[in-house]
């Protein structure tokens, strides 16, 4: 099995650097182990995958690119981090932005690895290779606000409104959520627009894309199939 290449160990190297850094003396040490769960679950994931299921370079870049600011946002909390008050100037905004700018780049960032996962596990191709990316990063962005709000019910008052970073704004999910769909719909659009350019088969693929098995519907009559053999057993 071929081992990681030099720039694949410097993504490691320097996201490691990035969470050493938010994980000495952060904020709210409390707030910083909440944002962290995640990342204890999902990069051992993605390091421990690597030899069975390897992503592109580019995948790996825009994922550690998310991590980093994730974890920047963990060390300050989402709601205090220096940078969202200067795009709360920029914006003129009445908040700070830095949570708007991760769920933002979630959508952006890490739609193209879930792309690049649905075309190889999945065998999707066509108009769904970019649809599908999108709707499960709005899927997954729904799921994290459903996670937020659960910690928030069971955690200690101060450490769960750090956590879930709302500022007051009631509509602040759906604002979440929406961002990470732009995101992903701009990270989309710009893949399309590639794929088009260099692709000369592109069109081609995507009416193919649209071409339905025809054999049988599936519901009953898989059913009754599947009931029909278990009965000749």
């Amino acid at each position: 099995m071929k081992s990681a290449s030099k720039y694949q160990w410097l993504l490691l190297i320097i996201f490691v650097l990035f969470w050493v850094w938010a994980a000495v003396n952060p904020l709210y040490h409390d707030g910083w182990l909440l944002e962290n769960f995640l990342v204890f679950i999902f990069v051992p994931i993605i390091i421990l995958s690597f030899r069975y299921f390897r992503l592109s370079n580019i995948s790996y870049t825009l994922i550690t690119v998310f991590m980093i600011l994730h974890v920047m946002g963990s060390h300050y909390t989402y709601a205090e981090t220096p940078f969202g008050y200067l795009l709360q100037e920029w914006f003129h905004a009445s908040r700070n932005m830095y949570d708007r700018l991760v769920h933002f780049s979630f959508g952006l960032l890490l739609s193209y690895p879930l792309r690049e996962v649905f075309m190889r596990i999945a065998s999707v191709r066509g108009f769904w290779s970019y649809y599908l990316p999108l709707e499960l990063a709005l899927a997954f962005s729904a799921l994290y606000e459903l996670i937020e709000w659960g910690v928030v019910v069971v955690v200690n008052p101060q450490a769960g409104l750090a956590f879930l970073g709302a500022q007051g704004d009631v509509w602040d999910a759906q604002k979440d959520m929406a961002l990470a769909g732009l995101g992903a719909l701009i990270a989309m659009g710009l893949v399309f627009v590639v794929n088009l350019w260099l692709d000369r088969s592109f069109w081609f693929e995507v009416k193919k894309s649209f071409r339905f098995d025809k054999s049988f519907p599936l519901g009953e009559t898989r059913f009754l199939e599947l009931w029909s053999r278990r009965k000749v057993r």
